[in-house]
């Protein structure tokens, strides 16, 4: 009987620790919880480079380094270019693409009007809409960007797929434009953006990784509480099933 009681405990306290996770995991972090002295507008150099040719996956791509690039930000929204509903990256081939971040940083964040933002990510852009007055006086759309994320270092592109929304993130490495080749043809070329003031397409920043460094994680905890309740829900699950056959034994 007390384990009976025990199974649905786990289940019904693992349900409501899991969904509390859940919906905290992606909230955007109080300022307090950040190193906002990171939090400065990005660095951008014009650069003299030649360009880098590579493969992945089969697929050669041609990548020209325009401006030394280095972000601190944080993450709002995010998208994978491997999900199972992104059909464009698939249908044009492209594998240098792994992520797109959409990051906001500056007063902006400082002010904590990032946290009154609607932010959500498409295949190819970052969309946000305003919750409240505050957000509508002291966000700045010129402090926040969508970044077409490109490596062909496969180590890179595996860490970069543990980012998480809330997330504090520095980044280095080149806005860049890049061309894919089919067959030694050029099928199509991406160009970055050189100014946070732009919007629309076009506007995305594509930004060649050197190094990335995760600074803060304010939201790690959330996410430990989401699995932890989902585990007490499995327990909970196999006490229930499995516990009434082994006392028949």
């Amino acid at each position: 009987m007390f384990l009976h009681g025990l199974a649905r405990f786990l289940m019904t306290g693992g349900l409501l620790v899991a969904a509390a996770g859940w919906w905290m995991k992606d909230v955007l972090p109080d300022p307090a919880k950040l190193q906002l002295g990171e939090l400065e507008e990005p660095v951008q150099k014009s650069v003299r480079k030649p360009p880098i040719d590579t493969r992945v996956n089969g697929v050669d791509y041609r990548i020209q380094p325009r401006y030394a690039y280095e972000l601190n930000a944080v993450v709002v929204s995010l998208h994978h270019s491997d999900s199972w509903w992104d059909y464009a990256h698939k249908e044009w081939g492209d594998h240098v693409n792994v992520m797109d971040l959409c990051v906001a940083w500056g007063d902006s964040v400082r002010s904590g009007a990032y946290r009154d933002v609607s932010f959500s990510n498409t295949q190819w852009e970052c969309h946000w809409s305003y919750r409240s007055e505050r957000a509508m006086k002291h966000f700045s759309n010129a402090q926040a960007s969508n970044n077409h994320i490109v490596t062909d270092d496969p180590a890179i592109a595996k860490a970069l797929r543990n980012i998480r929304i809330g997330d504090q993130v520095r980044m280095s490495g080149y806005l860049v434009d890049y061309t894919l080749f089919k067959d030694g043809q050029p099928r199509g070329t991406r160009v970055s953006s050189e100014t946070r003031t732009d919007s629309g397409p076009g506007a995305c920043e594509v930004l060649y990784i050197d190094t990335f460094d995760t600074v803060g994680s304010p939201n790690r905890a959330w996410r430990a509480t989401q699995w932890a309740g989902l585990a007490a829900l499995l327990l909970g699950l196999v006490l229930w099933l499995f516990l009434p056959v082994r006392l028949d034994d």
